[in-house]
């Protein structure tokens, strides 16, 4: 949406719609009560998260032999400490003297089992004390002592956030378009670029999609220089949101391109030295800003620029860079004093290239001129080492089928390197990551966690040790302290239990398997049944779907208690299933790019024939009674589902969805479609994957949801959608929540209450309760 004039049609008919109720048939089922709904609610994620006892599936890393991490129980949280060269575990301090100390410092009551959780930040300094931050306050606390805590005073600063230096001494933040650096120990702030300007700015976080104040840098090392990129956005077309007020409405707009745009953000690489403020340009033409990893240049939320790798010795650094079409990339080298920049070696294939699934698998050997590149030249990906002086491949590191999903650890000195892959073992389920070590000089790589479940790895700073948390969708997490050498058992960290859970009435979902549209690929998924479930019943069958290609529906093989609502839905008296289809990622290349430039697939073919084999499979599930939901992507698959299947589909919610991605960000279409085309007829090719061209076909009940001021999804595209049923005169529904963005936020339990009641009415027959209230989600 490049203007806000000459709208006044669409907005009036949209208006129109949403004074509407569109009537249906009036439900002739039973009718459920609100006693019905808290049952289903108390399978909410908030619920029965609580209930899980000793899931240690996280750490936090002190030093190369220490880790913390929270054990829960009945009783609440207790932070523990192990030691990896012994295995022993115990409290770090008393949870009761710190929870007393602190809430005589803060004046406020604090809990001693609520201590190391949310709301708190642990830190601890060289003489023992701990630096804690309760909920943006500060406070230094010696437990050692007589357990005082004294209010640390913090030197005044800017509200723009920062990225810590390695010594931890400074961070660098961006502040009217240029970068500036903090003392953290006196406050000071330091200039470091002056010839920043509007929409050419340093360090700068805005993908389109995305757009934060935090700055994108990479530090040195040795904490002196700091690799970043001057943005140039100056040309580049805005996207627009207005918030509803008392008053004068007000517009937010920011730089946002679309596939086809002649003007892209572009950025220009530089280098300064933080102690004389020199900035160096590498001699590059301007780069695209893009990722070899997402579809950003930083994938976290802590500004870290995947892309770019120092050297040791912070006197160099390698980068790769991305063609906008993302089927070409350059592995390059550059000298962080001269700005000399050189291209190793480059990458083509036919789709798009992709170096990780959580990051960026490329590293970076200057000390023996070499590189470890991951490609999937094999129909998997693996990883070759390549000599940087010649540009030439030296051998794979790894072969074979299997996927290498994130390189986790490297020994430059013993050249071996760890990491998590998927499919490498038969008979194990090709989604469970399991963790490996390898040399980069080739040999069989070594298995360090044969357990068949999908494992979470956190490796420690010295990569001797790792926790190793696995479990399955069924089997609850065991936690156990492993040697990087061979795997061994060092220690048990926890086992959890599902007592509690198990008591307040929950039961795991089911795998199930079905056959792909070739009729040969294994896909798999999750099936959730009411818990009292009845198989002399017939059910009516709800599809959760989320289409890729980053992720797929069922979104992880960990033990999660809850994944999302999908068995509060079955307790409304559905089959609720999850299914991963063709076109989503962790499988092989061919598997992940099935319907590379037609995105209007979305797995469907695969979702219509795996919901048909398992109606043939159980004949409790009502082939005739098919709903579909999703958000996001998943909004999108939705309406597409009930547009090119309408026969099949006959209730959909679509939430926040991309219905048409020639207005999405450019960097989305552009790798998952290709560039735009426009022929001479006025067809494009991305004419398949644009929703509001099938409205035509709809049959069914269709709910479009979404935030006005969505700066992800911008509402535009549900208005598309809106606007194309309008003229085609068909009844539809549609819920616009104001001033919410992608996520719901405080508005989420009011949307998720609204979708149960839709799916309760519309595809199961039944009466909803009227107006029942879910809890206030704890994270809102």
């Amino acid at each position: 949406m490049k203007s806000t004039i000459g709208k006044t049609r669409l907005a009036g008919a949209l208006a129109a719609v949403l004074l509407v109720v569109t009537g249906g048939a009036m439900a002739q089922g039973r009718t459920l009560t609100a006693q019905d709904y808290a049952r289903a609610e108390r399978f909410m994620p908030y619920n029965t998260m609580p209930l899980v006892d000793h899931d240690v599936q996280r750490v936090k890393w002190l030093d190369g032999s220490h880790f913390w991490y929270v054990d829960h129980d009945a009783s609440g949280d207790h932070l523990m400490e192990m030691d990896a060269t012994t295995g022993k575990a115990a409290p770090p301090f008393d949870q009761a003297k710190l929870a007393a100390a602190l809430a005589k410092a803060s004046g406020k009551p604090v809990p001693a089992n609520k201590v190391p959780v949310r709301g708190f930040d642990f830190s601890v300094q060289k003489d023992g004390r701990y630096d804690i931050d309760l909920k943006g306050k500060h406070y230094i606390c010696d437990l050692a002592g007589p357990g005082n805590c004294t209010a640390k005073v913090m030197p005044k600063t800017g509200s723009e956030p920062g990225i810590v230096s390695p010594d931890k001494t400074k961070e660098a933040f961006v502040r009217d378009w240029n970068l500036w650096v903090r003392d953290l120990a006196t406050g000071k702030e330091t200039q470091l670029t002056t010839d920043g300007v509007k929409d050419f700015g340093y360090a700068t976080d805005n993908a389109g999609w995305i757009h934060t104040n935090r700055a994108v840098v990479n530090w040195s090392p040795d904490s002196k220089k700091i690799a970043t990129y001057q943005q140039d956005q100056r040309g580049v077309g805005e996207m627009y949101t207005v918030s509803t007020q008392v008053g004068h409405p007000k517009l937010d707009a920011w730089k946002y391109p679309l596939p086809g745009d002649k003007k892209v953000f572009m950025i220009e690489p530089v280098v300064i030295d933080v102690a004389s403020r020199k900035v160096v340009r590498l001699q590059l033409p301007p780069q695209q800003r893009l990722s070899s990893l997402c579809d950003d240049i930083s994938c976290s939320s802590d500004g870290h620029w995947d892309d770019l790798k120092w050297a040791p010795d912070s006197q160099t650094f390698a980068m790769v860079n991305s063609s906008r079409d993302r089927k070409q990339v350059w592995y390059r080298v550059a000298n962080a004093d001269t700005g000399a920049v050189r291209t190793a070696f480059d990458e083509k294939v036919a789709t798009y290239y992709e170096s990780g699934m959580d990051h960026a698998n490329w590293r970076y050997l200057p000390k023996s001129h070499e590189a470890i590149w991951p490609s999937e030249r094999n129909n998997w990906q693996n990883l070759y080492l390549y000599d940087t002086n010649t540009g030439k491949e030296l051998h794979p590191i790894t072969t074979g089928s299997g996927d290498v999903i994130d390189v986790l650890h490297l020994d430059r000195k013993s050249r071996e390197l760890w990491f998590t892959g998927t499919g490498r073992v038969a008979g194990v389920n090709p989604y469970y990551r399991q963790f490996w070590k390898v040399s980069l000089d080739g040999g069989k790589p070594v298995l360090l966690t044969p357990e068949s479940a999908d494992h979470i790895i956190s490796m420690s700073p010295d990569g001797k040790t790792f926790v190793d948390s696995w479990s399955t969708p069924t089997t609850a997490p065991v936690t156990v302290l492993r040697s990087s050498d061979d795997g061994h058992v060092i220690a048990t960290v926890a086992k959890a239990g599902l007592g509690r859970l198990k008591a307040a009435g929950w039961v795991p979902p089911v795998p199930f398997t079905v056959k792909a549209r070739d009729g040969k690929t294994t896909l798999y998924g999750l099936m959730f049944k009411p818990t009292n479930f009845d198989p002399h019943k017939k059910y009516p069958i709800i599809d959760y779907v989320y289409p890729g290609p980053q992720t797929g529906s069922v979104m992880g093989r960990s033990f999660l208690p809850s994944r999302y609502d999908h068995q509060s839905m079955a307790e409304l008296g559905f089959i609720v299933i999850a299914l991963d289809g063709m076109g989503t990622p962790w499988r092989s290349a061919s598997f992940h790019h099935t319907w590379y430039g037609d995105m209007g697939d979305n797995t469907l073919p695969d979702q219509v024939k795996g919901i048909q084999e398992l109606a043939q499979r159980y004949p409790w599930i009502d082939i005739n009674r098919v709903g579909i939901w999703g958000h996001s992507g998943g909004g999108n698959t939705t309406v597409d589902a009930m547009f090119r299947y309408p026969d099949f589909f006959k209730v959909g919610w679509a939430e926040s969805g991309n219905h048409d991605n020639r207005n999405y960000e450019n960097d989305w279409g552009e790798k998952y479609q290709g560039l735009l085309v426009k022929n001479k007829d006025g067809t494009t090719n991305y004419d398949n994957q644009a929703n509001q061209l099938l409205a035509k076909n709809l049959k069914g009940r269709l709910m479009l949801v979404h935030g006005t001021i969505d700066d992800n999804v911008p509402i535009g595209e549900t208005f598309l959608v809106a606007d194309a049923l309008i003229k085609a005169n068909k009844d539809f529904d549609m819920l616009i929540i104001p001033n919410v963005r992608h996520g719901y936020a405080s508005a989420t339990p009011y949307a998720t209450r609204r979708r149960w009641d839709y799916f309760v009415k519309n595809l199961a027959g039944n009466t909803p309760p009227k107006d029942y209230a879910l809890k206030k989600w704890p994270w809102f």
